[in-house]
């Protein structure tokens, strides 16, 4: 009874949707700045959601099979396109209303800018343009790290550069930027790698060569994983240190890293699609809310 109330909002990819929004919300606590607008919020959710559903579309023409997410994919085919449709019209106008409502060019520097401009290009190859090109998730190794730099590039860049455009912050300082965006990739990298876990069979079978296929799970945990998330959080403490956070902002802080890697440690059984669903994904939202309750100790 539980799985069937809580399995439509993480199989429909609801929560991911509201990942992207309390992420982008840690960026404005972690930075000091106001919160973006409705409508920004409304298009990261929208967005997010259109982007992650597109990869399941096709599974309502599957036959029934011991996966509960392709099964559901399967019975509700209508509902996820109803969905798809409704979220793409809300997008779109989402879009033109921000367009309307920027008053200039926001000021950034040339990585935040390349950063920017590459988001919705990573993301249209990520799924290719045509059928026989199926993009560059079908890489495996550089699966994950595209990615966490989307993530990274949403959550951390797009938010203030919409501020900047409707002329309702000064410009960011580059170094509170740059470290901010390198833990948010790191992390969100380390738990994409985590979540390939749940395709190892099948990614096998197809040879796509992921870090957990090439190397092996015990390996990944402890050349990559492990490394990334390091890199991640003394990205943080050089952040931190920009900041003047006090310590109990940075242990605080250190409780998502922590997290994730106690849970990458635990995986060495597979575990059902939910629990990576509910578990992996849902240290994003520990994340943000970590994030965002340092902030306010700091303030």
């Amino acid at each position: 009874m539980k799985t069937q109330l809580i399995a439509p909002l993480f199989f429909s990819n609801y929560f991911v949707g509201l990942l992207a929004v309390t992420l982008a919300m840690e960026t404005n606590f972690q930075l000091q700045l106001q919160a973006n607008s409705f409508v920004f919020y409304l298009l990261v959710f929208s967005v997010t959601i259109v982007f992650y559903t597109r990869a399941y579309l096709p599974l309502r023409n599957s036959v029934a099979n011991t996966s509960p997410r392709t099964n559901w994919y399967r019975e509700n085919h209508r509902f996820v396109r109803f969905s798809q449709l409704t979220l793409l019209i809300i997008s779109a106008f989402a879009v033109v209303w921000s367009i309307i409502q920027f008053k200039d060019v926001p000021r950034l520097k040339g990585w935040q800018w390349l950063v920017l401009v590459s988001l919705p290009l990573v993301a249209l190859l990520y799924y290719g343009f045509r059928k026989h090109a199926p993009g560059l998730r079908r890489i495996g190794w550089l699966k994950p790290l595209l990615i966490g730099y989307v993530w990274a590039g949403t959550v951390n860049v797009f938010p203030v550069s919409y501020l900047l455009a409707e002329e309702k912050s000064n410009v960011i300082a580059d170094g509170f930027m740059q470290w901010l965006f390198i833990k948010n990739w790191m992390f969100c990298t380390a738990n994409a790698i985590l979540f390939d876990l749940k395709d190892y069979a099948n990614d096998a079978n197809k040879q796509v060569k992921t870090f957990v296929v090439q190397w092996g799970l015990r390996t990944t945990l402890f050349l990559i994983i492990l490394p990334l998330l390091l890199i991640g959080f003394l990205s943080f403490i050089i952040f931190s240190y920009y900041n003047r956070f006090p310590i109990p902002v940075v242990l605080i802080n250190a409780i998502p890293f922590l997290l994730l890697l106690y849970i990458a440690f635990t995986m060495q059984k597979r575990k059902a699609i939910l629990y990576y669903l509910v578990v992996i994904d849902g240290v994003l939202l520990v994340k943000a809310c970590c994030g965002i309750a340092g902030s306010l100790i700091a303030a």
